[in-house]
């Protein structure tokens, strides 16, 4: 059905009857802050149906089938792409689904998908345990969970999907199941790096790590090309327990940066160690002592503090690329120094950054086999962004995130599907290269054959 004639075909005041959250249309109070999205194109939904009960889910599941209006998914909003939206269609927000269930003596918890990775890690942080989400508190866990979850505890504890033992999830016909390594094992590899292709889940069960705070925060050094290679070869030598985020980038105005450093390029590397004072010093030691620290506010803290509050109004318009790579030497991170100001000095972009992730440790000892993520073997995440004042304004700075990336290609063609943005069926394929992709194929016509789940980086049932 035409997707205008089947909008006007709804009615919301009769459909409002049928749900227990809101249903919300574009003439509603208040519509334009419920159709937000924290990246992507703003957009105009027929209804935002915002889900309170796993029967609004199943319900709103239907309603797309029956109208044949697209559905689109959220919990976060922070979609890449802008897949939590969608023009004329359904959105089936997650938001208001936040309980939670904690078993403190099993180390587990049952969370429904609307929570923020900020929520769920205050809720059991009161406990001294930790689940490792990603490094931006307002991200839903939905989202950030079935892509995979690399993060602030990614070496130490793996990614996010490394501690799912179990999930919920309504499917393309409305049934809900419960899946896990014994129960609809397929789809529980799938949801495991897949992303929202193969149906909608509502809770995720995870395992829980005694974790009563860290040693971390910021760390603001001189970004050299001695420093920068010093910093990526220390993080791959760190203790597991050391997981770390390099952004090169200009010098924010901040209090604790002198004024002469404004704008000009440096390290701004977020850091954390899962333990006590004592190591986590001496594994931050090596870091303090490549350069003499613009700003040191590295120290003992609960691992929530990592999740600073956000402001629910910044909506970033960022073009930006994702790889991985196998090292970062002098003459790498001369070139990423190169870039980063010939860009600054050239074009219109507020903001440019490069940001470096050592990889390894614990997500690196799961089988590649294991999960649909399957970048194990990969040694640096590599993302490169251009902040931008106006939309209009993305194009213009695609060539030179492609020159970089391919300027730093080493030869991991792979891709982290959390961080891909609206690039073209090419760039899903690099997040499931070769088995990978045939199963989740596979797997996507057995739960999904008519295609309802495409928004997002889609895996088609009928592809080759």
């Amino acid at each position: 059905m035409n997707q205008v004639l089947a909008s006007a075909a709804v009615s919301i005041p009769d459909l409002r009857t049928e749900f227990a959250g809101a249903v919300i249309g574009p003439a509603d109070p208040g519509f334009l802050e419920a159709s937000a999205v924290f990246y992507g194109e703003p957009a105009q939904p027929a209804l935002i149906v915002r889900a309170a009960t796993t029967d609004d889910v199943v319900r709103a599941i239907a309603l797309a089938r029956e109208t044949g209006l697209e559905l689109a998914i959220r919990s976060g909003g922070h979609s890449a792409a802008g897949h939590g939206t969608t023009d004329g269609g359904i959105v089936l927000d997650l938001g208001p689904m936040k309980a939670t269930e904690i078993d403190v003596a099993g180390r587990t918890v049952w969370a429904e998908a609307g929570l923020t990775a900020a929520e769920l890690t205050g809720e059991v942080g009161t406990h001294g345990l930790a689940i490792g989400f990603g490094d931006t508190g307002s991200v839903g866990i939905g989202g950030i969970t079935t892509g995979g979850g690399v993060g602030f505890l990614v070496r130490a504890f793996g990614l996010s999907i490394d501690n799912l033992l179990a999930a919920d999830v309504v499917t393309a016909d409305g049934r809900v199941v419960r899946t896990d390594a014994e129960h609809e094992p397929d789809l529980f590899w799938a949801i495991r790096g897949g992303g929202g292709n193969f149906g909608v889940v509502t809770r995720f069960q995870f395992r829980l790590h005694e974790l009563p705070g860290i040693v971390g925060g910021m760390l603001l050094l001189p970004a050299t090309p001695e420093v920068i290679a010093g910093f990526m070869a220390a993080s791959g030598a760190a203790p597991e327990a050391l997981s770390t985020i390099a952004n090169v980038m200009p010098a924010p105005p901040l209090p604790f940066v002198p004024e002469e450093l404004h704008g000009k390029l440096v390290i701004m590397a977020l850091m954390a160690y899962a333990g006590d004072d004592e190591s986590g010093q001496r594994a931050l030691a090596p870091f303090r002592a490549l350069a003499a620290p613009i700003a040191d506010l590295l120290h003992p803290m609960p691992y929530g503090e990592l999740f600073p509050p956000e402001d629910d109004s910044y909506r970033p318009i960022a073009a930006g690329r994702t790889m991985f790579i196998d090292h970062v030497d002098e003459p790498v991170a001369r070139l990423i120094l190169d870039r980063l100001e010939e860009h600054l000095r050239t074009s219109d972009a507020q903001m440019a950054v490069v940001q470096l992730r050592a990889l390894g440790g614990a997500m690196a000892r799961v089988p590649v086999e294991a999960t649909a993520y399957a970048h194990r073997a990969s040694k640096v995440m590599v993302n490169v962004a251009a902040l931008v004042a106006a939309r209009e304004d993305l194009p213009g700075h695609l060539p030179w995130l492609a020159d970089v990336c391919d300027a730093l290609d080493q030869g991991d063609p792979g891709a982290y599907v959390n961080f891909v943005g609206n690039e073209g069926p090419e760039r899903i394929r690099a997040a499931y290269p070769g088995a990978t992709w045939d199963r989740l194929v596979e797997i996507k016509r057995r739960y999904d054959p008519t295609n309802l789940f495409h928004r997002n980086q889609n895996i088609p049932p009928d592809a080759a």
